[in-house]
Order: structure tokens, then C-alpha cells, then sequence
């Protein structure tokens, strides 16, 4: 079976599944092939790996960097599972405003790619996570953007109870989607 690139309904976002080669003594695959994400129609030069470890109910996001900083990013999980969450930031594409969201997990090796103009976050779903990503440009701090994760413009449902959630000081204190800078 060849790796799989599938539509999610947003210009630019696509879901990967890679193709798994499994026996009794584990599996093997390849989970970035330049060659292959051509292919797919995705032709980014990643140049940063990031890598999180975290329990039940945290939830990071939701992140974008500004121009000259935006970043794609393809990310995926190692460890757990999470709800991936992103939301459109591009003001001229037909999903604009718009928020997609799968479950990504060890188990199902899924990995997301995420253009440039969108803002992603996650929430872990599993005891801990360890959530790793690729990222076409450097992070800046002066460039950092973000949104509320319960603006009730986006109703992005977190599928977990909001008493589990556990944000950061930061993550708590991002703007609605209206009041956002891109």
C-alpha cells in the first residue's frame, strides 16, 4: 500500500498516512520522505524538529508566527494521542475563520501537514503524549501569535471536559479570533 495524502477539505492541509510495514516483531516506516511529500504536492524545506511531552488534559495552543516567521509544520505523535486542532488564518481562502480537528496518535502513525497561515493546537487525550513536529522556518518570539482556545466563534469542541483542561499563563491570556494579528 502507497503512502496516502488525503484532503481535509482546506487548501494546503493535508492528512498523512504512511504506509506500515508490521510482524510479530514490530513495524517499520518512513515518516518523511522528500520524494514522497513532492509527490503530494507539499514541497517545504523543514529545518527545525520540536518535540513536547505532556499528560491528560494539556493543552497547548492555539499558535501561529507572523510573517516573516509563519511557519508550516507537519507533526505527528510518538507517543499517546491528541486532538490536533487547527484554525484558518489565511483572510482570502474559502476556509477562512474555519477550524479542522483530528485525533493523531501513536497508534495510527496519522501525521498533519499545516500550511503557513494557519494557527494549531492540540490537547492531549491519553495518560501523556509526546508530540513531535517538523517546521519550515525558526521560531521567533516577537513574531508569536495565538487564539483563545474556547472562543465560542471558532466552538472548537476539545472533546475532554473543560475542568481537565490545563493551559499555561500564556495559552490563557491569547485573543478571541476577531482581535488577532496576522
Amino acid at each position: 500500500m502507497p503512502t496516502a495524502f488525503l484532503e481535509t477539505g482546506f487548501p494546503g492541509l493535508m492528512l498523512f498516512e504512511p504506509n506500515v510495514i508490521g510482524d510479530d516483531r514490530g513495524y517499520f516506516f518512513e515518516s518523511y520522505s522528500l520524494r514522497d511529500f513532492h509527490r503530494g504536492g507539499i514541497s517545504v524545506a523543514f529545518v527545525q524538529d520540536n518535540q513536547a511531552r505532556s499528560g491528560y488534559g494539556v493543552l497547548r495552543g492555539l499558535h501561529y508566527q507572523v510573517a516573516p516567521y509563519a511557519q508550516a509544520k507537519l507533526v505527528r505523535m510518538l507517543v499517546g494521542e491528541v486532538l490536533d486542532v487547527v484554525v484558518d488564518l489565511r483572510p482570502h481562502s474559502p476556509t477562512y475563520g474555519q477550524s479542522y480537528s483530528v485525533v493523531l496518535s501513536a497508534e495510527n502513525k496519522r501525521q498533519l501537514f499545516v500550511p503557513r497561515g494557519f494557527a494549531h493546537g492540540y490537547v492531549v487525550l491519553s495518560e501523556t503524549a509526546e508530540f513531535f513536529y517538523k517546521c519550515d522556518n525558526y521560531y521567533s518570539r516577537p513574531h508569536e501569535g495565538g487564539l483563545r482556545y474556547d472562543d465560542p466563534a471558532l466552538n472548537i469542541d476539545w472533546q475532554i471536559p473543560a475542568a481537565d483542561i490545563a493551559l499555561s499563563e500564556k495559552d490563557r491570556l491569547w485573543p478571541k479570533f476577531g482581535e488577532h494579528r496576522v
